[in-house]
This record gives C-alpha cells, structure tokens and sequence, in this order.
C-alpha cells in the first residue's frame, strides 16, 4: 500500500484540523470545547437557519472544505471514516445557531443518524431547533422502492450547495429543508472502484481488488462495491454508471443537468475528465443539456482509486440555488478568491452544561458478591487489553464488510474509557464506574460504536444502581443490561449478523447456568463460550443492518466484527473473574 505523510496517528485529526485552518485562515475558526467544530468566519448571522455538514475525516475537502460564506455554517469532523459525537456535533450546531434553527445535513449512515439524532435532541433540550436531513443519492446502495435506505455520497455536494444557498437567502427552515430534498430527490449517484484505501492507523488494505478486476456501487468509507467485475475502458466504465443515473431521473429532451464527477482519492484529473467526456457525449445523444460541470476531488475516500458520477435534474429553483454566490475553501461560485468581509453580527450562543450525577451512599448499596468495584475496574483493562490486541484482526474483518476500522474505533474508545476509568475516585461505585466509560465512549468515538456502547454501559449501570458489589445474579443482570441498552439504540435482533449475535446468545447462556447453581465465574463462562460461537455463526449469515447490509449475499462468509469485538470482551472479563 502507498506511503503515508501523517505523524503520529493518534494525533491525526487534531493536526488535520490545525493545517486546515492554517490553510484557511479567511474563511475558517474552530469552536467549542471538543476542538471539532469548524465554523465559517463569515457564516453564520442573526436570522438566519445554521447549516451544519458533517461526518467522518478522510473525505476531504467534504466535509470542512465547504464551510463557508453561501454555504455550511460550520462542520463537525469525526474520526477517519467515523460520525463525529453528539458533543462534536453540538458544538457546530450552536456556532451555526442564529435563532432561526439549525439543519444538519449528512450522509445515510448508521453512525451519523444516532450520532446527529442525539445531538438533536440534545440541542432541543436546550431550546434550539434543530432537524435533521439525511442524503440518499447512491442508486446503487438500495432499488428505488426502498430509496430511503440508500447511502449518501458524492450527491452530498449539490444539496449541501442547495442547502447552505436558501438558507443564505433566509428561508426558514422548514423551507431549507423543503430545497434539501428537493436537491436530494433530482440527485443520483454511482460509482467504480479500481483499488482499496488503507486506513492509516494499520497501513492494510480495507480490501482486496484483485488485478484486472473493479467494483462497481462502493460507498466513500473505503468498503467494497455491490458487485465485482472484470476491469472496463473508460467509456464502458461511464456507460455502466450512466444507465440507471439516467433510467432514475427519467431524463427526456430538453431537460437541463449539473454534473459532478468525483474522484475517490488517488485517480488523475485525466481519468476523471475521460469519464466526463463520455458523459457528454451520452447526454448529447439524449438532447439533455449540461448547465454546469465540476470534475475533480469533492468527496474521496482517502487515496481509493476510482470516481464518481453524479447527476442533478434541475429546475428553475434548483438552478438558482446551484447559481447563489457562496466563498468556501473548496467551493467558489460567483465570488473572488478569499474574500474577507467582517463578520456578520451574531448575538451569543451559550451551551448550558449537564449536572453533575447524584451521588449514592456506598453504605446504603447491596455488598454482597465477589464482583467489587476494583474488581470491575480489572474487568475493563482486561477487555480493552484484548481489544488492543485484537485491533488489526477487527479491522481485518471490517474491511471485508466495511469500512476496515472497527478495530481502530474499538481502540479509541476503550483507550478513552480507561483513561476515565483511572481518573475516577477509587471510591466510586460500579454505576458510576458505567456512567464514566459511556461518556467517554460516545465522546471519544462517534460512529455508531459510540452510542451504542454508551446507551449499553449506562442501562448496565442502571440495572445493578443498588449494587456496590455483584453477585453472580446481578453480573448477569449487568450484562443483559448491555445487551438491551445496544438493542434499544440501534434496533437489531439475533440474525442481523451484528453485536447483537454475541450479546445475546451469552445473556442466555450466563442465565442458564445461573439457574444450575453456578458461580459468578462459570456463569461468565457459559456466557463467553456462547458470545463466541455466536460471532463465529455469523460468518453464515447475510446481513440486515449497517453498512454491509448494502452488500447482500457478499456479507455471507465473513464473520462480523462488531460481534467478534463483543466475544473478545466477554471472554477477557470471564478470565478475569475466574482467575479470582
């Protein structure tokens, strides 16, 4: 795989942030606590409904490279290939707020609609509306029946273009969002892949193209495509792309299109204008005319090679809106390069911070049970140790179904949840202890890891909230705690070939030997034993959730990472406590 210009991977995202803003000190600040939240200078104003687009980094310039005057009021950015948190993103909604609501606009993934969701309602606690808008422009992803279940992808440039114009033009948001899926409904999208990305963390290929061979429907976070075939020629290539953007949008003579062809990281301006020629050409062929034409890097997916093809239908309006002057680094239309203007006014934005949890008094909890507080404390570092170990493996297994960062997120997030775990008084209770590590896991993580850790070690933690020590009943009541905090966030069921499959089978299995009198340590075992089969009896299964459930019967034959991570812990924890 290519060589990397990065330093040290931990501290990615934070030099990435601090050289895009050097490059852009015109147009671009950062905001609020997390550090995450680029903000325009010139954006956001009194009256106006805030813009915000976000999602992962590695897509560069989308996504902070379309904050600008005209356009996005501020961008939260996530981890590589990851949703930004809940607090990354209010951050950029309440920079963006200037009392006329706030629109989030992102991509059709399952990490940013719970990430985006959360802070939606977390901003609405707090008296600021705020929706969001969720783009569906990849044909390939999902047939036209079920558009709503498509991904977002390169589509994303016209409506955020569309978008961040009526706003600029103060409409009020529920007409902002009107023009969104206006843009978003005219909008189609398919795409080829050529070769992998590698995340920068492990220098490994997500997956393998063989030579001679290309994939066809891949999304911009480095997964595969929905089908592999032999390598084409560019016109052949444009072709195949072309046929159901145009059977979709059900082009006729005289209808007018904006084009966008996108190139995913590593192909040339010369590939990409080649596509752009056949594109041309076929809509020549149809009498459809081409308004405007943009043809480079506007959402990529670290250094893939391959590109994109993009269609929007317009109308009178949506021409309009494409036609809007707006200043962004990545984005002029009708303005000078880096103008600067004084910013406009803006009265100030304050975030009101949570309380402080209610304490309990140790001595009023139930001590009975072998698990203590300390002893849980050996529980977590043993599962984050087994989770550091096991990165690479992780992300090899994400990378034949996802993204290829799993290991990677997994990472992150215990890194952070040990990290609190040892700042946290030594007399802090086990709840507590839960509160602590889910915060720091949503914080930390984003994607759809985040929530879904969070909401299951706060419901574990609230299901043994009179307990100071654990017995073997309430270790088990603990872990289906875990298990129905996962579910309730993200919805799956045993045979979705998710987390789900190891959780669940391991609740079962701890239960049952429970009710044989077993102790809390064989209970834990009886439950590894089963988490672990579970993850293995995914690698049969075709998956209906997530990101790899766009790949169909390909999902078969790979074992899920979320589930392999899920046997990992249980069995680091079982060890732990057997070796009591």
């Amino acid at each position: 795989m290519p060589k990397k210009l990065i330093n040290d991977p931990d501290d990615l995202i934070a030099e990435l942030i601090e050289g895009i803003i050097s490059a852009h000190p015109n147009h671009l600040t950062v905001q609020g606590k997390t550090s995450r939240a680029i903000v325009a200078i010139n954006g956001p104003r009194d009256g106006k409904v805030g813009i915000v687009v976000g999602g992962g980094s590695g897509h560069e310039p989308a996504f902070a490279g379309y904050v600008g005057k005209g356009l996005a009021d501020a961008a939260p950015l996530g981890n590589i290939f990851a949703s930004p948190s809940p607090t990354q993103i209010m951050d950029a909604g309440f920079a963006a707020d200037g009392g006329a609501g706030v629109l989030f606009l992102y991509g059709n993934y399952t990490g940013d609609v719970m990430n985006f969701g959360m802070a939606e309602e977390s901003m609405a606690k707090q008296g600021v509306v705020a929706r969001s808008f969720v783009t569906t422009d990849d044909v390939a992803s999902a047939p036209a029946d079920k558009s709503n279940e498509r991904r977002g992808i390169a589509g994303n440039f016209f409506v955020f273009k569309v978008a961040g114009a009526a706003a600029d033009l103060d409409l009020t948001l529920e007409d902002v969002e009107v023009a969104a899926r206006r843009a978003n409904d005219a909008t189609r999208t398919m795409g080829v892949a050529l070769s992998a990305c590698s995340m920068p963390q492990t220098g490994k290929a997500n997956f393998d193209i063989p030579d001679g061979d290309m994939e066809i429907g891949m999304g911009i976070h480095g997964e595969p495509g929905i089908v592999r075939l032999p390598a084409e020629s560019a016109d052949a290539v444009t072709d195949r792309l072309m046929q159901p953007i145009l059977a979709e949008l059900a082009l006729k003579a005289g209808d007018k299109v904006a084009v966008l062809v996108n190139g995913l990281g590593s192909t040339t301006l010369l590939e990409l204008y080649l596509l752009h020629r056949r594109v041309a050409q076929i809509l020549h062929a149809e009498n459809v005319t081409i308004y405007h034409s943009w043809v480079g890097e506007y959402c990529t997916s670290l250094e893939m090679g391959g590109a994109s093809v993009s269609l929007i239908k317009l109308d009178e309006d949506l021409q309009r809106w494409l036609d809007h002057p707006c200043d962004t680094p990545a984005l002029r239309v009708g303005t000078g390069q880096n103008t600067v203007e004084k910013p406009a006014k803006r009265s100030p934005r304050k975030q009101t911070h949570i309380q402080e949890r209610t304490k309990r008094e140790p001595s009023s909890l139930d001590s009975s049970g072998q698990i203590t507080p300390e002893v849980f404390r050996d529980m977590m570092v043993a599962s984050a140790e087994a989770i550091f170990s096991q990165r690479n493996y992780l992300c090899e297994l994400d990378g034949d179904l996802g993204d290829g960062d799993h290991g990677i997120t997994m990472e992150i997030g215990w890194k952070a949840a040990l990290s609190v775990v040892e700042q946290t008084d030594v007399k802090a209770t086990i709840l507590e202890l839960c509160e602590d590590m889910g915060q720091a896991f949503l914080d930390a993580v984003g994607a759809s890891v985040g929530p879904l850790y969070a909401s299951g070690f706060n419901t574990a933690g609230e299901a043994v909230s009179d307990r100071l020590n654990l017995d073997a009943q309430a270790m088990i009541s603990w872990l289906d705690g875990m298990t129905r905090g996962i579910t309730v966030r993200g919805g799956a069921s045993v045979g979705d070939k998710t987390m789900i499959d190891a959780w669940e089978p391991a609740v079962a299995a701890a239960k049952q030997a429970f009710e044989k009198g077993a102790s809390v340590g064989d209970c834990l075992t009886a439950g590894a034993r089963a988490a672990s089969m579970g993850a293995e009896a995914t690698t049969q299964m075709q998956s209906n959730r997530g990101r790899s459930k766009k790949l169909g019967i390909r999902s078969v034959g790979h074992k899920d990472p979320g589930a392999a991570s899920a046997a990992i812990m249980i069995v680091a924890w079982a060890k732990t406590v057997q070796a009591l």
